[in-house]
């Protein structure tokens, strides 16, 4: 399999995008970064940056647009647009991919306090009473002490309602 040679294959995987520590604020509807693929050592901090986390950070936004410009600036910049028509522009003119990710996680990140308040906020509680789809229990007849499904165990006749309001004659071979 000639697409999983090489170091690219690791940046496919789903522990790699889980791993992105850049989420966006929720204003910023546009990412766009623009650089210069072939010429310019200032360039390459931009360059390994679009390799290896721009994937984490589409991951991590799937709301935010991401738009990358090659070969169409003399310096490597960011750009992003607020939903109110701002923008920002970002200079990462000769900073490596570790500057630039740790300076956009301080400008334009979500803080570590909105990422706790979010995770607390979406955190799901288990209820062992709760039963239905998507729970511990799909029906009332798995807890113990039920009575089980009527379609796997036929109810006696003095539970059922054909027999009891309207009066429906029982079979004679399980009358009592």
């Amino acid at each position: 399999m000639p697409f999983m040679i090489g170091k690219e294959p690791i940046r496919r995987t789903w522990k790699y995008l889980e791993a992105g520590r850049l989420i966006l604020k929720d204003s910023i509807q546009i990412f766009s970064l623009h650089y210069n693929t072939n010429i310019g050592d200032h360039h390459e901090g931009a360059r390994e940056f679009a390799f290896w986390d721009i994937p984490q950070v589409q991951y991590k936004n799937p709301n935010v647009q991401i738009a990358i410009f090659t070969n169409m600036t003399p310096s490597p910049f960011i750009r992003c647009f607020y939903d109110d028509g701002k923008r920002m522009l970002i200079d990462i003119d000769g900073k490596n991919k570790f500057e630039i990710l740790e300076h956009l996680i301080k400008v334009i990140g979500k803080s570590k306090e909105e990422l706790d308040q979010e995770a607390l906020l979406n955190r799901t509680y288990s209820n062992s009473a709760d039963i239905g789809n998507g729970q511990d229990k799909h029906c009332i007849c798995e807890v113990l002490g039920q009575v089980p499904c009527p379609s796997v165990v036929p109810l006696p006749f003095h539970m059922r309602g054909k027999y009891v309001y309207q009066k429906a004659d029982i079979p004679e071979e399980h009358k009592p």
